[in-house]
């Protein structure tokens, strides 16, 4: 984290930069997600979230409609990472799983858009003919570009 220095002290808490995510999920989960406002990365893994700062974009991308649906390859939703700590939530099932989770305000203007007019002009896709294997890992860091790009995409009507 990048010290914060002001009247002669310097601090880690705070973070000065936003950053932007790219979460990959079906679009079942991510219009789960969407409906409670909350963000979860990773299968619910701790410290993906914990990367994550308040005011962060995130944008969601759903190859899929559903684990085992039809292929889809959309963003489905876009937000900023709201106020708050990482908290863990309660699964649905009966099971031990107990997801690290987020709050989100998501953009509820926004629609579903295709990645491949995108895919010869976003940062992450553009050099890498084998872009799709990066997302693998469930989530990561896009630049600001790509990020505004993908929202400019799926704000249009």
């Amino acid at each position: 984290m990048t010290p914060v220095c002001g009247a002669g002290a310097c601090s880690t808490t705070k973070r000065v930069a936003i950053r932007y995510w790219l979460g990959v999920a079906s679009r079942e989960h991510v219009l789960r997600a969407v409906a409670v406002g909350l963000v979860q990365a990773r299968h619910g893994a701790r410290a993906a979230l914990e990367q994550m700062g308040e005011s962060d974009g995130v944008v969601y991308y759903s190859p899929k409609t559903d684990i085992d649906g039809d292929s889809l390859r959309e963003f489905t939703a876009i937000g900023r990472i709201a106020p708050g700590i990482v908290h863990q939530g309660e699964s649905a099932a009966p099971s031990s799983y107990r997801p690290w989770r987020r709050h989100i305000d998501y953009e509820t203007d926004a629609v579903a858009t295709s990645i491949r007019p995108l895919l010869s002009v976003l940062e992450f896709t553009r050099s890498d003919p084998n872009w799709g294997y990066q997302l693998r890992r469930g989530l990561l860091e896009i630049s600001r570009h790509d990020f505004e790009l993908i929202r400019r995409q799926m704000r249009r009507v």
